[in-house]
């Protein structure tokens, strides 16, 4: 197997999906034998594991829980067969640098849509524009220079051809999902671990950033009869808190949760909501369904592929709270069957899928 060093700009102990697709794959390339290294922000909260490099890093003050990493290269690195940048910035560029360098093949991973974040740098909508576009800019230099650029969905690449302009090789490979741990469990005790009540349960796990939308989930449980769970947090925790307090929706904020809590939560809900419409894959949904959950998710982004209407789950419009609500309502009444549908797709949503086509992408491009 090619030995791989993987650069990028988001790991431990921050947890989202960008972490946990690396240390998944990472994980299912050692236990093929394979060695695949880590090169990210140092955090003094995160003891680095054999194999992981962490870097001099500085927090970014506009985005909390992200670090910056300086564009380094570690040593122990320098003799890899294949790079993998999973970030256009900071420690991308490292990544850059190294296959630029011994001649490496460079596979980069477009996680998330950085023009999405604008708002976060100014709420002045011409200077969000101007952000935007410089953005788009910059992600086409870079991973137009990359010999093959990943996107976990069709809608990624879309995004990635149409609006950003990027010319190089694309490939659509899912991130996948450990289907060992996402299964189907007793949620009784998660239940009553968080004295949630024996009636219908609603939620959503995940980063609590406003680009996220989870207002509109808020709004649409204000007319059902429901308990709202929130796992995760973030800068719009608080508003969110507010907003249901205002609208009196009886919201459970339970922050976060351990990765061996995530099988019992999803479990435990009746129906996952997912409003946002920034997502490349929307890897939460995924294991919800892996879990027997149905997802009512925003018919934008990559959800419009990730939700199967009438299988694993409804869309609904961004904006539409009837439509939300009307979604979630029907799916409560079909839970057992959609349920059932969702666990017959367990295979094809399996990182172990996934890994098998990352190896060929390596394998070929590391002979061409």
């Amino acid at each position: 197997m090619q030995s791989v060093a993987a650069f990028t700009d988001t790991y431990l102990p921050t947890v989202n999906g960008v972490t946990y697709t690396i240390q998944t794959w990472r994980e299912r390339w050692h236990r093929r034998g394979g060695r695949m290294d880590v090169v990210f922000p140092a955090d003094d909260d995160y003891d680095p594991e054999p194999g992981e490099y962490g870097v001099r890093s500085l927090p970014f003050p506009f985005y909390e829980g992200i670090r910056i990493g300086a564009p380094r290269i570690p040593g122990a690195v320098g003799d890899v067969d294949v790079v993998h940048a999973h970030t256009p910035f900071g420690l991308g560029l490292a990544g850059l640098r190294l296959a630029r360098r011994r001649d490496l093949p460079l596979v980069a991973t477009y996680h998330t849509p950085t023009g999405e974040y604008a708002e976060y740098l100014s709420s002045v909508g011409a200077i969000e524009r101007g952000v935007e576009r410089t953005a788009e800019r910059y992600e086409r230099w870079f991973f137009d220079r990359a010999d093959a650029v990943i996107v976990p969905s069709e809608d990624a690449e879309r995004r990635l051809v149409d609006e950003v302009g990027v010319e190089a090789e694309i490939v659509v490979l899912s991130n996948g999902i450990d289907v060992e741990r996402f299964e189907p469990v007793a949620g009784d005790d998660f239940r009553r671990r968080y004295d949630l009540g024996d009636g219908d349960l609603i939620g959503y796990t995940g980063r609590h950033g406003y680009e996220k939308r989870l207002d509109e989930l808020v709004r649409a449980a204000a007319d059902l009869d429901a308990t709202l769970v929130f796992g995760g947090d973030g800068p719009a925790r608080d508003e969110l808190s507010a907003l249901a307090d205002d609208l009196g929706v009886d919201a459970r904020f339970l922050g976060f949760l351990d990765r061996e809590e995530l099988p019992a939560f999803y479990s435990a809900l009746d129906v996952f909501c997912f409003p946002s419409p920034v997502e490349t894959q929307g890897l939460v949904a995924l294991e919800a369904n892996a879990c027997g959950t149905p997802v009512v998710g925003v018919n934008e982004g990559a959800l419009e592929n990730t939700v199967l209407d009438g299988v694993t789950g409804y869309h609904y419009e961004s904006g539409d709270l009837d439509g939300f609500r009307r979604g979630i309502r029907r799916a409560l009444a079909e839970r057992e069957e959609l349920s059932a549908r969702c666990l017959d797709r367990r295979d094809e949503v399996s990182v172990d899928r996934s890994v098998d086509r990352l190896a060929a992408l390596y394998d070929r491009l590391a002979s061409e």
